[in-house]
């Protein structure tokens, strides 16, 4: 049945993006893995500005165009 809350929780939303449960969860680890990424480099150039002056961006900028391919 599809409206039990286990099918709700874990099988809905992966679904709509034509994944199974363990492909969007890595996909969801992979985003959070390169935005964790991107916060350190942002804090390290809040601190010292010549530091990763680009790098969150260009982060951001990849999982932008990931996130936009993916629908």
């Amino acid at each position: 049945m599809s409206n039990t809350l286990i099918h709700r929780m874990f099988i809905n939303h992966p679904a709509t993006v034509e994944e199974t449960y363990l492909q969007h969860m890595r996909f969801a680890l992979g985003f959070a893995f390169w935005m964790t990424l991107a916060a350190g480099a942002a804090l390290v150039h809040a601190i010292v500005p010549a530091l990763c002056e680009t790098t969150a961006s260009r982060i951001l900028n990849r999982l932008n165009a990931k996130m936009k391919a993916r629908h």
